[in-house]
């Protein structure tokens, strides 16, 4: 399928090539309803600063013009001509003659590290990673009796081991979306997956769109590839369609990333309506669409899914990428995209740079796994909603200001804090034995300082103990607010 071209916006004065518009009905809808807070320049003006640190706004997004945005909310030009001004004051707005006005953060704030590091003797919430399933000792077992049918080859399977493909496009089948096992390419995982994609699909300087707050290791790949980064926001209350559909009219972006089964970290379920909708402005702005599922399997609350976003697809633009990771275990390094025959090829072709093919055993055992798949997702469901209430209560009780998520499924809470201390919690955190994740980790340009993301994935004695913790740690960062960031993360 060959990308439009010649469709790029074109550069625009102001905050730079990369400036984004957003118009007053957007704007406004965004805002909300007319506030109540006097005086009404400061109300529109903090809530537009709210929308830029937490990412809802990206930064770089130029404003609509004062009239267009005074017409939408129902208010005088002067209003927000006052409110522009609170904002530029307090640097979250910077304006120029002929140019127009966009949002900008009021410091910088450097990348933080990984959340993905593991310090023993820590209680780590920073790592969204639950333990090996029920039988996989068993599984394992199997596959090297089975191994012994495999040695007198090669070993090498670069589309994936026959009778693995056949279980996952089963699997689809079963999920209501007709598949074949020559659309499925097996890959080391489902970050293999993500930047092999990447890398064959887009080109340094094309756009490439993805939500903010996201997965942050699918951001880096974006940004190797020397693409221009564009975001848009997600809450748990899930996307507005509306500015979503905006952004692929605005950038016309080469592809997108989506994670939108459980999205991390935010655990919002994208439905029916809203993946028809995707998938036709992917084919109007002629994107390519990374879809992620690795947690599509881990629904906790009972109630029908919806189909996968590949339904919707005519014409081959919806790559979808899943692994038995989260689902399984991690230490199973097997993962894979599912998309045309021809694509396959492509993506089999361009693997050849890195590696060769995946392991046979790890291959095998997750083969055995996937034919027990429904007890499986059964007992995960039991232990996840178990710990995922548990983490609730315990927040609850101790940091009853605190407002996490309640994610229908998914292994984490996006937390939102009253302050946003999130990477100076995050330091003070560590100190105290336990490891959370700070919500510019999951953002692409350092907002996300309001929110903490929170990994379940452990016992309920084991997360009180982590949110007896926090709470020392919160307190901690309360009292010494200008603390320095140091490494987060060990």
């Amino acid at each position: 399928m060959a990308r439009q071209s010649g469709r790029r916006p074109s550069e625009r004065a102001g905050g730079g090539s990369g400036t984004r518009r957003i118009n007053g009905r957007l704007l406004a809808r965004l805002i909300g309803e007319a506030p109540v807070e006097r005086p009404y320049y400061l109300a529109i003006a903090r809530a537009v600063s709210a929308l830029v640190l937490d990412g809802r706004v990206p930064t770089n997004t130029r404003l609509p013009a004062e009239r267009d945005l005074a017409g939408a909310l129902g208010v005088s030009r002067n209003t927000v001509t006052a409110a522009y001004a609170w904002l530029r004051d307090n640097r979250f707005l910077e304006s120029r003659q002929g140019a127009g006005s966009w949002t900008v953060l009021p410091d910088a704030v450097t990348s933080e590290p990984s959340p993905f590091g593991h310090a023993s003797e820590h209680i780590d919430l920073g790592v969204a990673a639950p333990p090996a399933v029920e039988g996989l000792r068993a599984a394992a077992g199997q596959a090297a009796e089975q191994l012994s049918a495999h040695v007198s080859g090669l070993g090498y399977y670069p589309y994936g081991l026959p009778e693995l493909r056949h279980a996952i496009a089963r699997r689809y089948v079963e999920r209501g979306l007709p598949t074949t096992p020559e659309q499925i390419f097996v890959t080391n995982g489902a970050q293999q997956g993500i930047a092999l994609i990447m890398d064959l699909l887009v080109q340094p300087g094309d756009e490439v769109l993805v939500e903010s707050p996201t997965y942050p290791h699918a951001l880096d790949a974006a940004r190797r590839t020397g693409a221009r980064v564009r975001t848009v926001g997600v809450t748990p209350q899930g996307w507005d369609m509306d500015y979503l559909s905006d952004a692929f009219r605005q950038w016309r972006p080469a592809l997108a990333y989506l994670i939108p089964d459980f999205q991390n970290p935010t655990g919002a379920l994208m439905d029916d309506d809203e993946r028809r909708v995707l998938v036709r402005e992917a084919r109007r702005a002629g994107s390519h669409l990374i879809v992620d599922e690795s947690v599509c399997e881990l629904a906790i609350d009972s109630g029908d899914l919806p189909a996968p976003v590949a339904a919707h697809d005519t014409d081959g633009r919806v790559l979808t990428v899943g692994s038995v990771a989260k689902l399984l275990w991690g230490g199973l390094r097997v993962g894979w995209v599912r998309t045309t025959p021809p694509m396959v090829a492509r993506l089999m072709a361009a693997r050849q740079r890195f590696d060769l093919a995946g392991a046979v055993l790890d291959q095998l055992t997750a083969t055995h796994l996937l034919a027990d798949v429904l007890r499986i997702r059964a007992e995960r469901s039991r232990q996840l909603r178990r710990n995922r209430d548990a983490l609730l209560h315990a927040l609850r009780e101790r940091l009853p200001d605190w407002r996490p998520s309640v994610p229908g499924g998914g292994l984490v809470l996006w937390t939102t804090l009253p302050h946003p201390v999130a990477s100076a919690l995050a330091a003070a955190a560590v100190r105290h034995g336990v490891h959370p994740a700070a919500g510019p980790v999951f953002g692409a340009d350092g907002t996300l300082e309001r929110y903490l993301r929170l990994a379940y994935t452990q016992p309920p004695d084991v997360l009180a103990d982590a949110v007896e913790r926090l709470a020392a740690a919160y307190n901690e960062t309360l009292a010494h607010p200008l603390q320095p960031r140091g490494q987060l993360y060990v």
